[in-house]
């Protein structure tokens, strides 16, 4: 019921703008037949990480010095399409990835990031592109969200708004899933509970 609260991160961010990343490239199928969510950082982009020798690839962004150890991905258009797999986002979080930025996301991975704490921020293609370029740059990846706040800080100063669902900035400032933000409402379900039963009482 509870997660890691997000609040105001500080962290290297990680350029990945190629167009329609499907959630198979996040997680490839080979890595869903766990039992459990353990290991799963080490399927997280797996074609892309590792070479045919199991070597590290070292073209791949998350795999080079600057943007090693990324608290944000600043993502392409339509990230995260394709089929429905929690994996993908289980993958991320274990990565340490707090924080998607992109221009548009799939509904089903919107959707799955929203349940597991991952901070998806939706910006105008043409700031994101300018975004993607500053932290393109080694000396200029680390950035700051600060989700009470609204705002992306670059380290030169400028400042980039973003807007989010009201309830879904609760729920990740106070790090709480699903059940969790229902059960911060017990007291107005329980009082909804009484009050439709002694209205139909045949219900009980």
């Amino acid at each position: 019921m509870s997660q890691q609260p997000f609040t105001h991160v500080i962290g290297k961010a990680a350029p990945m703008l190629a167009a329609n990343i499907d959630t198979d490239v996040i997680m490839p199928k080979q890595f869903l037949k766990g039992i459990d969510r353990a290991g799963l950082d080490r399927g997280l982009f797996f074609d892309l990480r590792f070479l045919p020798d199991g070597s590290l690839n070292p073209e791949f962004v998350l795999n080079q010095p600057a943007w090693q150890g990324a608290s944000f991905m600043v993502v392409g258009p339509n990230f995260g399409c394709g089929s429905s797999r929690e994996h993908a986002v289980w993958g991320l979080k274990q990565m340490g990835i707090r924080a998607l930025i992109g221009s548009s996301f799939a509904g089903i991975f919107y959707d799955n990031c929203q349940r597991n704490g991952v901070l998806l921020i939706t910006l105008e293609e043409t700031v994101l592109q300018r975004l993607g370029r500053v932290v393109s740059q080694p000396e200029s990846a680390e950035i700051s969200v600060d989700l009470e706040a609204q705002k992306i800080r670059l380290n030169d100063g400028q400042v980039i708004p973003f807007e989010i669902d009201t309830l879904r900035k609760t729920a990740l400032l106070l790090g709480l899933d699903a059940i969790g933000s229902t059960l911060q409402r017990a007291k107005q379900i329980k009082a909804f509970e009484r009050e439709h039963l002694a209205a139909n009482p045949w219900l009980s």
